[in-house]
């Protein structure tokens, strides 16, 4: 057996230690050791504003008033100011629940549920889209579409895909828009720009001047962003002939539009006819293609599952690009969250694939549109019985979730810190918040702060 000899301690000069002894050798390998770095996981933080709509949210949950009302979020209540879980959605659970399934837990593809993307395309684009007729090929082919976390995930994928690869100087936000939209789209190298929305004091829709800037201003390549419906925050909404006027002034001009769909079915109360603006967009076979996302969370209240699309629509002459574009998506949402969640897609497919859950949704979706616009109408009698001061039929002229009241900042801080009434900064109101017991209450104190607070700025 062979010997084996003990290891010896490194001697003081291996170690590159002095021999050095007592306090002397500690404070000399102290200065060995490096200094803590200046560079913290809080460094060169600074303070960010609050987004305002949850902001709202702590503010009215800290407010012990018993008379408060919340008209600030976007989701749906019933005449009880509870949230309200869709039947249909409720009976589709249980059926899933019962129906078990190995692959339920299982991840999604990188782009999502193909039969999910294909009966989102159908509800969007309407059901024809394998017959309708375009040179070479049908329509469907012209469509790239993928699974996103909801409609802010359809924003986010698409700005990327822009940003990296359409790289243009210049996105343009109607001047009043989703919250979201300036930040989702800041992109590198690109100028962010408004165009004007509505007319100067009066909440309508100014066709003109939306026109005008964007012919003045954009260049071909522009990204647009548009409003499919329901406009969000304004509820002004295009007619049919103005969409057209849009089309015609985008396509003429080379610009590229993304529409934001997260409302299909609240405007008119039929998801066909609030689709117009994107299916005329789609039957001219636009020559610079152009985007949709498309949010499940209003229509179907799935509002913590995530639900959404993000669709590419390509003139006919580009469809063989489809591959790549579909593989720049794909990598996009690898490195982003890998893929969608599968649950509220699940349900949204069980629901859009049968006939008899597909009636009962659309009867779903007309008893929260009937209520939205009964609580519009109140409002409106209420504003208008009292003599409020001001033309109010803008209320019951606009469409959607949401109406915009005119109301200035100041108004409405003094609606919040004397009434408890809480809603965004910009005067928008989510007619949700209402009820038959609080409407009143409501038009009362939206009376009292246009009589008293800056009434030189009456609406």
């Amino acid at each position: 057996m062979e010997s084996r000899t003990k290891p010896q301690p490194l001697s003081t000069k291996e170690t590159g230690m002095s021999a050095l002894q007592g306090s002397e050798q500690v404070s000399d390998a102290s200065s060995l050791i490096r200094p803590m770095s200046s560079l913290t996981v809080t460094r060169r933080l600074v303070d960010s504003d609050p987004d305002e709509v949850f902001e709202l949210i702590r503010l009215f949950q800290e407010d012990s008033s018993i008379q408060k009302v919340d008209l600030g979020i976007g989701v749906y209540r019933d005449d009880d100011g509870k949230p309200w879980p869709l039947p249909v959605v409720s009976k589709v659970e249980m059926k899933l629940f019962f129906d078990g399934g190995r692959h339920r837990h299982e991840y999604l593809p990188m782009k999502g549920d193909p039969e999910f993307m294909k009966l989102a395309q159908d509800l969007l684009f309407g059901p024809g889209l394998d017959d309708i007729p375009v040179p070479e090929t049908d329509g469907r082919t012209r469509i790239v579409s993928v699974q996103t976390t909801g409609g802010c995930g359809a924003n986010t994928v698409c700005a990327k895909y822009i940003a990296n690869h359409l790289k243009p100087k210049r996105v343009w936000l109607p001047e009043f828009t989703w919250s979201n939209h300036p930040s989702t789209w800041k992109l590198d190298g690109a100028a962010l720009e408004t165009y004007r929305y509505i007319l100067p004091g009066q909440p309508v829709f100014d066709v003109n001047s939306m026109r005008f800037d964007l012919e003045e201003r954009a260049e071909p390549g522009d990204i647009v962003i548009l409003h499919a419906c329901a406009h969000n925050p304004t509820g002004c909404d295009p007619t049919e002939k103005q969409w057209e006027m849009i089309a015609d002034v985008c396509d003429r001009l080379g610009l590229v539009p993304f529409f934001d769909c997260a409302y299909q079915g609240f405007a008119s109360g039929s998801v066909d006819q609030d689709a117009f603006s994107i299916r005329h967009f789609f039957l001219r076979n636009f020559k610079t293609g152009f985007f949709v996302a498309q949010s499940f969370s209003k229509n179907f209240g799935l509002y913590g599952h995530r639900v959404g699309a993000l669709h590419v629509v390509m003139h006919s002459d580009a469809v063989s690009e489809r591959d790549a574009v579909e593989q720049q998506l794909s990598r996009i949402i690898r490195d982003e969250h890998s893929m969608a969640p599968r649950r509220g897609s699940d349900i949204v497919k069980n629901i859009l694939r049968y006939e008899h859950f597909t009636a009962e949704w659309l009867r779903d979706l007309s008893t929260m549109v009937f209520r939205l616009n009964d609580m519009r109408q109140m409002l409106y009698e209420h504003l208008v019985g009292m003599r409020t001061p001001g033309n109010w039929d803008h209320i019951v002229d606009q469409k959607g979730m949401f109406a915009f009241t005119g109301l200035t900042k100041e108004q409405v801080i003094a609606l919040r810190e004397k009434h408890h009434v809480y809603l965004l900064s910009n005067g928008r109101i989510s007619l949700s918040g209402l009820t038959t017991r609080n409407v009143r209450y409501v038009a009362e104190a939206i009376d009292d702060v246009v009589r008293t607070v800056c009434p030189e700025k009456e609406s």
